[in-house]
């Protein structure tokens, strides 16, 4: 998620003067492009049409630093990621990542991660048609890559791929080329495995619970997953006020025999399973496209007013419900044109629950894009289309036992509000993301809190000392309970950084205060690492606390005010940590660049602080 939009465009081209060279060569200082090269090579010379060849992009990694792999280890980790441009009448079918190495790192706690180091190829099958005429032909993608050493993560690079392909008559055979590293012997690392899908690149952030879901537990068990989660958008408030209309709709049915229950039911699901399909497909032709625009603010925000304007339908400010006109011809549809109708009626239901797109689904649309499989996006669409319609298949077969449902009471209003509860914490979720998306995870316990307060001893449905009150009670008691103890684990101390700007440093200097600059980034594992496991410690937070702490944010690692923010401190790479005295001079014995953990960055303010207190016995 975070991670989309990274990727920093690396500078490139020849330069005039020698001046203009050493500019290129300071501003490449740093960058993930330093560190490592890339090359693209084919197996043959040339290609004869309607011929399979295989290519290679090759990268050569300086010792001491890594790669992260395709898929790595931790979501958070930017992974290796190549994007192929393939010229027309040449097809890119498989692209073969290697497998990576497992290496422990301190600021992953000695996890092992998965990994690319030295020489490593990237290989790839390409097809050329039959009728494509003899020619040069280039093939043109983009290869993102980050590079890591064991203390410090560079900005990611992203690397121009030009590869040029020489197409022949197809009675014309070039030669091979390259053999050594073809037949596995040019490079050190071990041996490939297979990325489907002509599109590689798409999963650089790594993979999804969607896609370990499918390499855990395999096709059969994925997909039954799938259709539970089908299954689970019933619960969505897309769906609910559809349940009226398809109770009545299979109510008002003649009754008949089983089977033939069976058959319209049969109908009607199929009907929502189409949209669903048709939504898998479109997904998997486009490359993702939902997923990526599921991560607009603007989307996420219009989700959020979506359900906030649902959730006050459940609680009674408005009937939410289809048009009349809707209703009508739904209720109808089996008179007017018997199975078509029941099959729109189906279509319909997909269509109104289309905009619940939880976590999963948006997980599924990502896998899908990324397999870049019109079959296979048309496959788990399908199952969780048939999941979502499973509930309706066995109401219509059974359409005789909704006359014995219990009927509605007080019981229902308070369950109605219940989701409406629910729907206002998905809304402040989705508003949150869209807004502040680093507090978006406090809806969650506000939610519980809020709602355990208002259904349990707020809302007024039940009679006083009825059984129901008092279930009423002790739902709202410890849902609220939950709520208060989902906000204290939440409120895990840490450092608190002031945001970084000339103002905030100079108002600290003419104060005579310390100061401990933090140099961070989005991208930066060991920035994370260092959040989590160093500053959240409490003799860590207590120590700092005599410094004015600030922290500047060097994402956009190329921007001028990065660069003159690098300049000005000697920022190598981040995470790094500058201590200055009140004076603004630094107290380079303490300056400190890479993961440490809290014992270790303990000694390096207590050996600023040595250096303060001598400074100040020295001043007296």
């Amino acid at each position: 998620m975070w991670t989309a939009g990274l990727g920093v465009l690396l500078l490139f081209g020849v330069v005039a003067t020698g001046a203009a060279a050493q500019q290129q060569g300071r501003e490449q200082q740093g960058r993930s492009a330093a560190r490592v090269s890339v090359d693209a090579r084919l197996s043959r010379t040339a290609v004869s049409s309607g011929d399979t060849v295989r290519a290679a992009i090759v990268l050569d990694i300086e010792e001491g630093w890594h790669a992260n792999a395709h898929e790595p280890t931790l979501d958070y980790l930017i992974g290796t990621a190549l994007t192929t441009n393939a010229p027309e009448g040449v097809t890119v079918d498989r692209v073969e990542y290697p497998e990576p190495e497992m290496f422990s790192f301190a600021f992953a706690g000695n996890q092992k991660l998965a990994v690319y180091s030295g020489r490593t190829p990237i290989f790839l099958t390409m097809k050329v048609a039959p009728d494509l005429r003899s020619g040069r032909r280039v093939l043109k993608g983009s290869l993102r890559i980050q590079i890591c050493n064991d203390s410090v993560c560079l900005p990611p690079s992203t690397f121009p791929v030009v590869l040029p392909i020489e197409v022949t008559a197809e009675s014309t055979e070039g030669q091979p080329a390259n053999q050594a590293l073809f037949s596995g012997d040019g490079s050190s690392s071990t041996a490939s495995q297979p990325s489907p899908g002509a599109a590689a690149g798409t999963n650089a952030a790594g993979k999804n619970q969607i896609a370990s879901m499918f390499d855990e537990r395999g096709l059969a068990l994925a997909f039954l997953g799938i259709f539970v989660i089908g299954l689970a958008l019933n619960l969505t408030p897309c769906v609910y006020p559809m349940m009226s209309v398809t109770v009545s709709l299979f109510g008002a049915q003649e009754e008949g025999r089983l089977a033939r229950s069976f058959g319209r039911a049969t109908v009607y699901v199929l009907g929502i399973a189409t949209m669903y399909s048709a939504l898998g497909t479109i997904a998997a032709v486009t490359g993702g496209l939902f997923g990526a625009a599921l991560q607009s603010p603007w989307v996420l925000g219009g989700i959020g007013v979506l359900l906030f304007a649902m959730a006050l339908g459940m609680f009674g400010a408005y009937e939410l419900q289809p048009p009349a006109w809707l209703r009508e011809r739904l209720s109808g549809a089996h008179q007017a044109s018997g199975l078509a109708g029941l099959y729109l009626s189906g279509l319909v239901v997909g269509v109104f629950a289309a905009p619940c797109i939880g976590p999963p689904t948006v997980a599924l649309l990502a896998f899908v894009g990324s397999q870049a499989d019109p079959m296979f996006g048309l496959s788990a669409f399908t199952v969780m289309g048939l999941g979502l319609g499973a509930p309706y298949l066995v109401l219509g077969t059974f359409s005789g036992l909704l006359d014995r449902l219990p009927s509605s009471g007080v019981w229902m209003v308070w369950v109605k509000k219940l989701f409406g509860v629910v729907m206002v914490g998905a809304a402040l979720f989705y508003l949150g993301l869209a807004v502040v998306p680093d507090y978006a995870i406090y809806a969650v316990p506000a939610t519980l809190a809020g709602g355990g307060l208002y259904l349990g001893f707020l809302e007024r449905s039940g009679r006083p000392g009825g059984w129901f009150r008092r279930v009423k009670w002790a739902v709202g008691a410890a849902v609220l309970v939950a709520g208060v103890a989902g906000v204290h684990v939440l409120q895990e101390p840490s450092i608190e950084w002031r945001s970084y700007s000339d103002d905030a440093l100079t108002q600290a200097q003419q104060a005579r205060q310390p100061v401990l600059l933090y140099f961070s980034a989005d991208w930066c594992v060991p920035c994370i690492e260092l959040d989590r496991a160093t500053f959240t410690d409490e003799q860590v937070i207590r120590s700092t606390s005599n410094f004015v702490r600030l922290k500047a944010d060097l994402t956009h690692y190329g921007s001028p005010e990065a660069k003159a923010l690098r300049e000005r401190f000697d920022v190598a790479g981040v995470p790094t940590l500058v201590f200055l005295d009140g004076s603004g001079n630094e107290i380079a014995q303490s300056r400190t660049v890479g993961y440490v953990g809290p014992s270790a960055f303990l000694k390096r303010v207590q050996a600023a602080e040595s250096a303060l207190s001598d400074s100040a016995q020295s001043s007296n």
